[in-house]
């Protein structure tokens, strides 16, 4: 299976929703897409609520998520 080309359909710039990468094309930011997957949203909902998106958007959204954390240290914080 070929992992979509976020570069193509994930856009970062800092006019755009305060810099947060966001779909091409829209305001909506990745965040709200992996999200909203993480809460149980099928992408089949995640378009009803978001008609601009296509399916390649929600997994150019994955992809970028997916690359993101390999770059990045992820470290739990101690509990209160």
């Amino acid at each position: 299976m070929n992992r979509v080309r976020w570069q193509e359909r994930i856009v970062v710039a800092p006019g755009l929703h305060h810099g947060d990468p966001c779909v091409k094309g829209t305001r909506i930011p990745v965040t709200i897409i992996i999200g909203s997957l993480a809460d149980g949203m099928t992408i089949a909902d995640i378009i009803r609520s978001y008609p601009q998106l296509t399916p390649e958007d929600i997994q150019a959204a994955l992809a970028y998520a997916a690359e993101a954390v390999r770059h990045e240290v992820l470290a739990p914080l101690p509990a209160p």
